[in-house]
């Protein structure tokens, strides 16, 4: 999951969080960091993590409010998106950091497999089975031993939109898939295309096709083809695509249809939504595409903004496809204790409660305050995660291998976007998607 895809934006309501009286500007509840016993004075851990720019100033909130509770001083390196290379690289120089943020799921394997990691906490484990649902720890452990704390979330089952948009068509949310397109539909008869749809970014592609599959062909199916267990093929894949395809070979309900979709990015995509000259009613992505609305064109969730959950496909459940950045400690580090005392820290309502006041964060821990969360919309995009339980399924590419889910220009991402250019041969694309996943599985 590359640094963009997470998003470096925010739905913040405060401009500060002020960490010693635990009072947030949003008018939220106490996020305090105190009470604690100081029992770390004089240690230091090195916590690494792609984050950058407002998402790097968020975390260091909360690494000043561990700070701040246990008296251990913390250092935050920024590895860019290249997280395995970087870790490696500083691990073989005898430079490991205590913590990592890992981005993925197969990265998070890979660490493991490596034998990099060292298995977190019976205290960490505990908080964790007791406010995550169990799927969270599944994709943290690997051999049955539990290496990743997932701290930050992404939904990225929702489909945003103008309100005024809509009501100037006169169509309301929709429910289903085909409602979804129908409703589409009439926008575009009202003068706007319905989606902005990134389809320079392969990895958008990758997500309009996981949701569609996740609720088209069942968690069961998803969790095989995210595994490689079954293949590209599978007659499960065709329908999925042939559904996809619909929507990409109609170019009234795209921008600028398909050559259009290809030469716009996503920030793009959410601009010709949300900016200065509409010209889309919706845009699919995950919570992120609020933040950016927010910070580049001043438009304010609730009112300017709005989303529904993506619907429901062909009378299947309703998808909710997550990512997400976990916590690892490495073996190498220097600090283990004070690493895994961190690590407890970030199970812990507290923590998530110190970013959710800033904004641009979703937390798995049931036991998190809604109120702590700026505004509404953000409260609802986070119980909409933890009610789905067990149903959320990791987002599908980020737990394939790099070369097959997450390499510019080649793979799924590339596949995909051919797919958009012409997607008359579901069952040929299928084919090229299988032959790309069986090289990159077997490397």
């Amino acid at each position: 999951m590359t640094t963009q895809r997470r998003t470096t934006t925010t739905l913040a309501c405060c401009t500060a969080l002020v960490l010693a009286l635990g009072a947030t500007a949003c008018g939220g509840p106490v996020a305090t960091a105190g009470g604690g016993d100081k029992a770390l004075n004089g240690q230091t851990i090195t916590v690494a993590g792609v984050w950058s720019g407002t998402e790097q100033k968020n975390f260091q909130k909360v690494l000043d409010a561990f700070t701040e509770k246990t008296g251990a001083k913390t250092q935050f390196v920024s590895t860019g998106d290249n997280v395995s290379t970087v870790v490696g690289s500083k691990i073989e120089g005898g430079n490991a950091p205590d913590v990592v943020m890992v981005p993925q799921v197969g990265v998070l394997q890979q660490f493991a497999k490596k034998d990099w990691l060292e298995p977190l906490s019976r205290t960490t484990e505990k908080s964790v089975d007791t406010n995550y649902a169990p799927v969270w720890k599944e994709y943290g452990s690997v051999g049955g031993d539990f290496y990743g704390l997932y701290f930050k979330a992404a939904h990225k089952s929702t489909v945003w939109y103008s309100p005024d948009a809509l009501d100037q068509a006169g169509v309301k949310p929709p429910k289903s898939y085909a409602q979804m397109l129908k409703s589409g539909q009439t926008v575009a008869d009202s003068g706007l295309s319905a989606f902005s749809v990134a389809g320079e970014d392969g990895w958008t592609l990758t997500d309009w096709f996981e949701n569609i599959y996740l609720s088209q062909a069942g968690p069961e199916k998803y969790d095989q083809l995210a595994a490689h267990k079954i293949k590209w093929t599978d007659p499960t894949v065709v329908q999925a695509l042939t559904t996809l395809g619909k929507l990409f070979a109609d170019k009234q309900l795209i921008a600028g249809g398909q050559k259009g979709a290809l030469s716009t990015d996503f920030p793009g995509s959410v601009e010709k939504v949300f900016g200065p000259e509409p010209e889309s009613a919706m845009v699919y992505e995950g919570d992120f595409v609020a933040g950016i609305a927010k910070d580049q064109f001043g438009k304010n969730p609730g009112t300017d903004l709005s989303f529904f959950p993506f619907p429901a496909v062909e009378g299947g459940e309703a998808p909710v496809v997550s990512g997400g950045d976990a916590a690892v400690v490495l073996k190498d580090g220097k600090n283990q204790k004070a690493a895994q005392k961190f690590l407890e820290y970030l199970a812990s309502p507290e923590a998530a409660e110190v970013w959710a006041g800033a904004g641009g964060f979703l937390s798995p821990n049931k036991k998190v305050d809604p109120a702590a969360y700026g505004d509404d919309t953000s409260r609802e995009i986070a119980k909409s995660l933890t009610d789905a339980g067990d149903s959320v399924r990791f987002d599908m590419s980020d737990q394939a291998p790099a070369a097959f889910g997450g390499t510019k220009g080649a793979g799924e991402w590339k596949i995909l976007q051919d797919f958009l250019r012409d997607p008359s041969d579901p069952r040929a694309t299928a084919g090229l998607l299988e032959d790309a996943a069986a090289k990159s599985y077997e490397g």
